[in-house]
């Protein structure tokens, strides 16, 4: 069986950004071992994706001496289990793997990026956040962007090697389930007792966001134009589904307060699962500064609701404007105020975007076509370098 290595920097990223795919792949002939630092999300991953777990010590900033002991477990790692593919996600998990594994002689060594932190950053950070990608690309023997768009960026400004970069589909890095986010899964008495509870009439207009809430996510803009909104229309609300982080990106403690008391805004936190509160909105909100492939605009899709997006890499490849959704300029609070106002008043639009949503995502990127690309990637791969593939099956 081929050893395979799935890197992140924690472990709720192989919980989120890769769920099922292991499983998946361990049907068909690979041996999968999962590698990320500690994490209250480890035991979860390990048992959906029933494979094992290595503890790496990472950290999500830069942390030079750490950073360098982690490198050495890293290569200690390769040298014991011999992987045959090394596959990372996330900057500092790609830099280690990477590395780790030239340096072991590793002979497969994929990297997805899924959004770069360079575009919002300037000065001596942008400079060592560039080159870092820059290193990761250079020890990678191929580079995932998951959008046309990100590949493009990538090209233009960090790494002309079109033999290394490759799209993988319609883009995205795990597609989505489009049988689990459907209306179908979800009993009529669960969401009536949920709409009760956040005090949710027949008659609101729900606008839902869904996301870390921090303010590269566009919350900023997103308070301030639904405020203005929410005063001329009182029945529209906002939904936001998500946990507050203020460590590494903070949100304006004007933007807090005005959360805290506009009771048309409804903070329920993380969520395990946001099926519910997907299904009880109308429209979703997403005004993010940067992406790499959202899945929440996938996840919007899957329950008719038009989507509100930016024009940035990954949204504006699952949205097409006017088909199943909106797209407007990143830090424009006027332009997300009037297009939250056209899906509020303009019921021929609304309809027309809703009818169109499911269907775009579900012909684009349902999870399992995802996995079988994936999968021939890697046998590919593994043949390019000699590995005689007995023990693979056929995907189907």
């Amino acid at each position: 069986m081929a050893v395979l290595f799935r890197v992140t920097t924690v472990p709720i990223s192989l919980k989120n950004l890769i769920v099922g795919q292991l499983p998946f792949m361990k049907a068909h002939g690979f041996q999968p071992i999962m590698i990320s630092a500690d994490g209250p999300e480890r035991e979860v991953a390990i048992q959906e994706q029933d494979s094992p777990h290595i503890i790496l010590n990472l950290t999500r900033k830069v942390t030079l001496l750490q950073d360098l002991k982690a490198l050495w477990q890293f290569y200690r790692l390769c040298k014991r289990y011999k992987p045959d593919i090394i596959h990372s996600h996330t900057p500092k998990a790609g830099i280690i793997a990477m590395l780790g594994g030239k340096l072991a002689g590793v002979p497969i060594r994929l990297h997805t990026v899924a959004g770069l932190y360079t575009l919002e950053t300037s000065g001596i950070r942008r400079f060592i956040l560039e080159t870092v990608e820059k290193l990761t690309y250079a020890c990678a023997t191929r580079i995932y962007p998951n959008s046309t768009n990100l590949a493009e960026i990538i090209r233009n400004t960090l790494y002309d090697n079109p033999a290394k970069l490759k799209v993988i589909g319609n883009g995205s890095s795990n597609g989505i389930n489009t049988a689990f986010f459907s209306r179908v899964e979800l009993p009529a008495e669960q969401l009536q007792r949920l709409r009760e509870s956040l005090r949710i009439s027949d008659n609101d207009f729900i606008f839902v966001f869904v996301g870390r809430i921090v303010k590269d996510k566009g919350i900023r803009e997103l308070i301030a134009a639904f405020s203005k909104l929410n005063k001329l229309y009182p029945y529209c609300k906002l939904l936001l589904v998500g946990p507050l982080e203020q460590d590494l990106d903070p949100v304006p403690e004007e933007t807090l307060e005005q959360i805290e008391k506009n009771p048309a805004i409804i903070s329920v936190g993380y969520q395990h699962d946001v099926r519910p509160y997907l299904a009880l909105s109308h429209a979703l909100a997403f005004p993010s500064y940067r992406e790499g492939f959202p899945n929440v605009p996938m996840q919007a899709g899957c329950y008719n609701l038009p989507c509100i997006v930016t024009d940035i890499n990954g949204c504006n490849e699952i949205i097409v404007e006017g088909e199943n959704g909106l797209i407007i300029p990143a830090k424009a609070t006027g332009e997300l105020y009037d297009a939250m106002e056209k899906l509020l008043l303009d019921e021929a639009l609304y309809a027309r975007l809703s009818a169109n949503a499911r269907k775009m995502i579900v012909d684009r990127y349902e999870q399992t076509h995802m996995w079988q690309l994936l999968l021939q990637e890697y046998q590919e791969q593994l043949k390019k370098h000699g590995f005689v593939p007995t023990i693979f099956q056929t995907a189907t």
